[in-house]
């Protein structure tokens, strides 16, 4: 990766985001020596203008932010790594340094998504979800549909809880019929996005 650290007299902006919950959780500056440690060790390091010190986020506190990528905008002058943070961001001891909270649990579906996947490349002994490819589409499928009218029984005869509850089954068992079919989650939000069009038109 070939980064300009010229521009601003060897240094670079870091802007760290959450791989998960896509939060931007702070900003930081890097030089080469920097960055290089970044790579290697793969925690995010950086160079401190108020000490004259390379530091790598956490070594004090824990709170390490673990490297998932690193990407350079179309400059070559600015970073944008994505992390896995452990612990608190800030110093103050918020989850991002604008004192937001690092919660956004609807993107846990994505990693769902990723976890059934490797259940389906590596397919464990003992794993239910391996378990329900070995028993094939259909079987698969006739589970959708109990799932499906057991979330509609709860709905109006039930409980908010047993709802939520069967509704949890019935969204990770349509995942697993999803990837079954070589698909994911995210074809179905391409799906709903695409209908959001004024141009969409029902088939």
């Amino acid at each position: 990766m070939k980064l300009d650290f010229d521009k601003m007299d060897g240094l670079v902006p870091a802007i760290i985001q959450d791989k998960w919950t896509r939060k931007v959780l702070m900003l930081g500056f890097m030089n080469r020596d920097a960055y290089d440690k970044t790579v290697e060790s793969g925690k995010v390091t950086f160079y401190s203008r108020t000490k004259g010190r390379l530091w790598t986020k956490g070594e004090e506190s824990g709170n390490f932010l673990e490297v998932v990528s690193i990407k350079t905008d179309c400059d070559n002058d600015t970073l944008l790594i994505e992390v896995h943070p452990v612990g608190p961001v800030c110093h103050t001891g918020t989850d991002t340094c604008w004192g937001e909270q690092n919660d956004e649990p609807v993107m846990f579906i994505k990693l769902l998504q990723d976890f059934i996947d490797k259940r389906h490349s590596e397919m464990p002994e003992g794993s239910y979800t391996t378990s329900l490819f070995e028993s094939g589409i259909n079987k698969i499928a006739q589970k959708v549909g109990e799932e499906a009218v057991e979330t509609v029984i709860e709905a109006t005869n039930g409980t908010d809880e047993r709802l939520l509850y069967e509704g949890a089954d019935l969204l990770y068992h349509l995942i697993v019929l999803l990837t079954s079919k070589g698909y994911r989650i995210e074809d179905l939000a391409n799906e709903l996005k695409e209908r959001h069009t004024a141009s969409w038109k029902k088939h």
